[in-house]
Parts: C-alpha cells; structure tokens; sequence
C-alpha cells in the first residue's frame, strides 16, 4: 500500500537526521548531520519516489475502475472532473490523517476496503439488511463521500522550531472554501448532481451525513431529526460512518 512506502520514507529520513548526534562537538555534529542528510536523502528519494510513483498510479486506476463498474449515468463526468480539480493529488486533511499528496485518494479508497470487509460479516448476522447495502452503492459513496474536499487545498509554507531550537520552513497544506462554501457532506452531493451523477436516495442521504454528529448545525433540531431518522432508515449511511471513523482512526495512524 502507499501508506505503508510513505512510513518506511518518514522513518528513513529521521534515522538519517538523528545518526549524526552521536558527534560530541555540536558544530562538528552539524556540519556532518548536513553532508550526512543531502548525501543519504538523495540515495532514499532515488529508492522511494518512483515506488510511491507507481504505487500511486495502481490506486487511480483501481479507484476509476471501481467507479466505472457502477455503469452509473454521469460517472463519466464525475471522474473528469476528479482529473481537472486535483482530486487525485490532494491530501486527505492540512495536519491530521493522511496529510500528503495522493492522501485523498488513497483515504477514498481505504473507506472503500473497510466498508466492503464490514458488509460480509453485516449480511451473515442480518442476511435482510445485504440487500440494502448494494456494492455498487458502497462504491459511490464510499469513493465519492469526500469530493468535496477535492479543490479547497492549496501548498504552503509555514516556520516551525527544529530539535536544535532553530526555525526552519517547511512545505504544507492549507484550506481555502471560498469556492463553494456550502458545508461538507451536503457539498459532496450537490456537486456530484451538478455533475449528473444518478445518485439513488440511500448514497444521497449516506454521503451527505457522513460526518455524523460532526456535522450538525449548532443546537439545530433539524439537522438532529433529520440524522436520527436517516440512522434508522438508511443502513449505507451507517456502513459508511463506521468505515470513514475505522479508516481514519484505525488504517491511517
């Protein structure tokens, strides 16, 4: 998996950085950290990058590929348009779960994978509810739950204090929702609309309550009838609560 390239990656480049602290002259340790770091960093990325490369590359094909399975009206559109807007590139989050290029992607498809392991054994304890959670269904919704997030970040660079006290620059993320500043899980479903998707009731109702009580409006009892009843009506929508919390919490720690 590409998660699994990127911790072997992190975990390199901090053995290279802490092996030269064992020099008792500080300035003689710096001086060797710094030949030590550009020499044994170069030798990583010329072993790593083009492994999280392809690594990345499997995933998109797999991803458009689950999606065309669907032969859903406008899936089409939906996958241009994840092309044009970055979607395939674009992190997961600025600072938290997969926050590295390709992490929305790849966050995508391991709500997938968690929510198809989940169905099996959900259909052996309550073989009525199978027919209600469709796989072609999981597949829009679990792939699709975050397109929202898909244009509202943008690369920055920001100042932080290394081991030595020092500041240093660092690249990073940051969010802009000035484009469509319409919430999260309802923004994901009016965009895949605008775009033509032919979305059955139960992947409306899923995608948008996705975040669960995260997304409520403050103290609206609305929004607090309306998830309570789509619980109890809609088993996709807790498939894909349970997969979106596992997959954070648990497969991308």
């Amino acid at each position: 998996m590409c998660v699994s390239i990127k911790k072997k990656f992190s975990l390199a480049c901090t053995a290279i950085w802490d092996k030269p602290k064992l020099s008792l002259h500080k300035h003689y340790a710096n001086k060797q950290r710094k030949k030590w770091v550009h020499f044994a960093l170069h030798l990583i990325c010329i072993i790593f990058v083009p492994l999280i490369a392809k690594e990345m590359k499997e995933k998109k094909e797999r991803f458009i590929e689950l999606l065309r399975s669907t032969r859903r009206q406008g899936i089409e559109e939906v996958i241009s348009y994840l092309e044009k807007s970055g979607f395939f590139t674009a992190p997961a989050s600025t600072k938290y779960h997969l926050s590295y290029e390709g992490g929305l992607m790849e966050h995508s498809m391991n709500v997938y994978d968690m929510a198809i392991a989940l169905r099996g054994p959900i259909a052996i304890m309550k073989p009525e509810v199978e027919e209600k959670l469709p796989e072609k269904s999981i597949i829009i919704a679990a792939l699709l739950h975050d397109i929202c997030k898909a244009n509202i970040y943008r690369k920055t660079q920001k100042w932080n204090k290394n081991d030595q006290g020092q500041w240093e620059q660092y690249d990073t993320y940051e969010t802009d929702y000035s484009r469509m500043p319409v919430g999260h899980g309802e923004k994901s479903v009016i965009m895949l609309l605008s775009l033509g998707l032919k979305l059955t009731l139960d992947e409306t109702v899923a995608i948008r309550w996705h975040m669960g009580a995260w997304d409520l409006a403050f103290q609206s009892y609305e929004a607090k009838s309306n998830i309570n009843e789509a619980g109890n009506r809609y088993p996709l929508l807790a498939l894909l609560q349970s997969a979106d919390n596992m997959a954070t919490h648990i497969l991308e720690l």
